[in-house]
């Protein structure tokens, strides 16, 4: 059988299957063994981006849970340190009532003392006039009068009776 422009079919025809036969065996040795490779691959590339995806969520929840823990321990914190600043501001005011209030009772004190001390020097001062002018007097009656002996004892006397006195 010849045909025209020496077509063999018979060539053609193992020609086609051993392509065929190529083919399969390619798909079967190397095309499925890759994609399945392949498919594995980004099975576990996908399960790991899905595992990283929950990770972040996970850690974003924790971190906005950490953010409003926080807040919280921050508002506490504020509010401890303004009941702090309370505290303090009324020991203060107590320890300032209580200095005016030792001012006041040594203030007092003070002014008892001066007192005292102003009617012992008043006390002091009249007595010690009320004697220069008993002295006086008795100069001016002693010139006046005779025996200076006489009044010399007597002014003796009487002042030995005035320190018994006191």
């Amino acid at each position: 059988m010849n045909l025209p422009l020496n077509i063999d079919w018979q060539q053609i025809l193992l020609h086609l299957f051993n392509f065929t036969i190529l083919a399969g065996g390619l798909y079967l040795l190397l095309y499925r063994p890759v994609k399945q490779f392949i498919q594995k691959r980004e099975d576990y590339y996908r399960s790991l981006h899905e595992e990283a995806q929950k990770e972040r969520e996970q850690a974003q929840k924790l971190k906005a849970e950490y953010k409003e823990k926080l807040a919280q321990q921050e508002a506490a914190f504020a509010q401890k340190q303004s009941q702090a600043q309370k505290d303090l501001d009324q020991m203060r005011s107590q320890q300032i009532a209580q200095a005016q209030q030792q001012a006041e009772a040594i203030l007092e004190k003070a002014r008892q003392n001066a007192q005292r001390e102003r009617a012992d020097i008043v006390s002091k001062a009249t007595k010690e006039l009320m004697d220069a002018a008993v002295i006086a007097t008795e100069k001016i009656v002693l010139r006046k009068e005779g025996d200076p002996y006489d009044q010399f004892l007597d002014l003796a006397e009487r002042r030995g009776l005035d320190e018994q006195t006191d």
